[in-house]
């Protein structure tokens, strides 16, 4: 029965609608308060990140992030040089306001300069010989910024010397402090975040080449005396968030509750099978008593009730797990919102999309588990064989979002374009591994799997027209004649039921014939 048709049945309110009206509204809400916040902060972790970049490294160019590299000695000492220098020189320098962590690097000092190198390192390419040890040494000095710096800054770190022909890396490592202040506008009070910033000069490869890479590790505390003028403690979101977890509640229970009393009828219907009629019931009779849709609520409400105790606490400044956060809520925001399809699905004519995916599901699934073995052999040999020769393949989640992209028609002519001919072997293959991957999954898979769904729907364009076959369940409740606005529902109850319809009453027709 529908909520209505509950109504007219037995004169019930359909409290358990409004509460899922009232959750979908607060949870999405909810999520875009989140949302702004989460934007300020992302944002400005992502600014800080490119000025420490153009602060720190020499010569930084955004277009050549990904390639940005030195090849002589004299320019690996440079950057390192400029790198020190500009930190000391921040304070005096920078548009933004910084401040120095001390006594997190090397021997308590502000910044660590450290060199890893293998502990023998003897390489002749003339004679085609090399000694190696390959235990791994680390040596590193230690920089102290001044509070009120001097006309000519200290040089002792210029005495580091590099050992190249065992240098593995060179790694530069300093803290330092900020304020995003820009939450005001959203009437919060400032984080106060700790960058945690190390710069890397890459010579693992002993190519010749030494990649050039900054790295920032930001982390969220409350700040120790916040003071906004005219700014006064506001609980209004404390509140707000406390009103969402306790609504989810209500949810989880009324889905529980549901879900336990199907459980309860559906062994009463076994049982009446078993001693009236001496016949066993099947699984999928069985299942019909389990209704998934409150399954997927209690998941929402538990994802929900999670998000927001983070959120909770994210905003008292005592967590800054935002990215788990975000997840949480994203995710319970999403199965809210499907859910609303439950209420269609009591319409005919809204109800085809949820009666086709049910029909195709299982074939889909099954056609999905066998081209998977296909899909991931193209997968692992496009990354053994063109992994070297095309940027696309380098790794196997490039690989299959690559050959994904194929599938849909997205960057064909890129993905042929980019594979280089130094060698007209691998060349030949990718010509024939391409051309085979996409005439296969786009002419044969592809339209195998939209077949599969169309054969589902005109499956069920026939039933309509046709004689349905009947579950023996299905028959059982068919024999029940009475409309909902025959009156005899409500008849049969002795007293009323509470909001939690805890209380007792005389088993009626509804708990015998219905699944919901």
């Amino acid at each position: 029965m529908s909520p209505c048709d509950k109504f007219h049945a037995k004169g019930r309110k359909p409290f358990k609608l409004g509460l899922q009206m009232l959750k979908i509204i607060i949870v999405t809400v909810q999520l875009v308060l989140f949302g702004l916040s989460n934007q300020m902060v992302v944002t400005f972790k992502e600014e800080n990140t490119m000025t420490f970049k153009h602060l720190f490294l020499k010569d930084y160019d955004e277009a050549s992030d990904d390639t940005f590299a030195v090849y002589k000695q004299i320019d690996v000492y440079d950057h390192i040089f400029y790198a020190i220098k500009q930190y000391l020189e921040l304070p005096a320098s920078t548009v933004g306001r910084y401040a120095y962590v001390y006594g997190v690097g090397v021997n308590g000092s502000a910044l660590s300069l450290c060199q890893q190198y293998y502990k023998k390192g003897s390489i002749d390419p003339a004679n085609d010989t090399f000694n190696i040890d390959p235990r791994v040494i680390t040596d590193c000095v230690g920089v102290n910024p001044l509070t009120v710096p001097p006309t000519t800054l200290s040089n002792s770190y210029k005495n580091f010397t590099l050992k190249f022909h065992k240098l593995i890396n060179v790694t530069i490592q300093f803290q330092l402090k900020a304020i995003n202040i820009q939450t005001i506008i959203n009437n919060e009070i400032p984080d106060c975040y700790t960058f945690d910033i190390t710069i890397v000069l890459d010579n693992k490869a002993h190519s010749g080449k030494v990649k050039i890479s900054l790295e920032n590790q930001a982390s969220i505390k409350e700040c120790k005396d916040p003071n906004v003028s005219g700014h006064a403690e506001n609980y209004t979101r404390l509140t707000f968030d406390v009103a969402v977890a306790v609504v989810c509640m209500l949810s989880l229970l009324l889905c529980g509750r549901s879900i336990l009393r199907g459980v309860v009828l559906q062994h009463e219907y076994v049982q009446f099978f078993k001693d009236s009629l001496a016949r066993n019931v099947s699984w999928g009779d069985r299942l019909e008593f389990i209704n998934g849709w409150y399954i997927l609520l209690i998941i929402s409400d538990l994802l929900t009730i999670a998000g927001s105790i983070i959120k909770i606490g994210i905003e008292s400044k005592n967590l800054s797990s935002y990215d788990l956060c975000g997840i949480l809520l994203g995710t319970s925001t999403l199965l809210v919102w499907v859910g609303v399809i439950r209420y269609l699905s009591f319409f005919q004519k809204y109800n085809i999309l949820i009666v086709t995916l049910r029909a195709a599901f299982p074939n889909v699934i099954r056609f999905c588990f066998c081209v998977a073995f296909i899909y991931l052999g193209y997968c692992f040999c496009g990354w053994i064989v063109l992994g070297p020769y095309h940027v696309k393949f380098r790794s196997l989640s490039m690989v299959s979002e690559c050959l994904f992209s194929l599938i849909n028609g997205d960057d064909m002519f890129v993905t042929f374009a980019g594979m280089q001919e130094s060698s007209t072997l691998v060349w030949v293959f990718s010509q024939v591994y391409l051309y085979t991957f996409i005439s296969l999954f786009i002419y044969m898979v592809l339209s195998l799997f939209i077949a599969l769904i169309t054969g589902a729907y005109e499956t069920i364009k026939h039933q309509t027209q046709e004689p349905i076959h009947m579950t023996d369940l299905h028959a059982f409740i068919a024999e029940c004649t009475d409309t909902p606005c025959s009156g005899k529902f409500r008849g049969l109850e002795t007293s009323p039921c509470s909001f939690f319809c805890c209380c007792d009453r005389t088993t009626t027709y509804e708990d015998v014939l219905l699944v919901n």
